[in-house]
């Protein structure tokens, strides 16, 4: 069973930045992709941004540019940062194994941006 501990969110003004960070329980760990995602309110849980095992990233329009996914194999751990943060980044941000359907999902970390 994979357990996935999100941390690092919070309140912050628009223009502010943010660096979310993951715990993942899981062997092999740095032979997975891995994704972030988030869910707004009244929203579906869209996908972010993800890192193949090798280190390839890939992000949602929306996030291009502002965001970036990393990770620390040695930790087993998922990183985002964020910087430029908008209004509309407002959401619960989630990690998870990519693709993730079907998988189980941690309880996330709020990230509110509001002046």
């Amino acid at each position: 069973q994979v357990q996935l501990v999100e941390s690092g969110g919070g309140l912050v003004q628009p223009g502010g930045s943010l660096r979310l960070s993951c715990a993942i329980s899981k062997s092999s760990f740095s032979s997975i992709a891995m994704g972030w995602y988030r869910q707004a309110p009244g929203k579906q849980r869209e996908l972010v941004a993800f890192v193949s095992s090798g280190g390839s990233t890939n992000y949602a329009d929306s996030v291009k540019g502002r965001f970036t996914i990393s990770r620390d194999n040695t930790k087993n751990t998922l990183y985002l940062q964020m910087n430029s943060l908008k209004p509309e980044d407002t959401a619960v941000y989630y990690c998870n194994i990519y693709p993730a359907a079907g998988r189980r999902w941690g309880q996330g970390t709020q990230v509110t941006v509001s002046s």
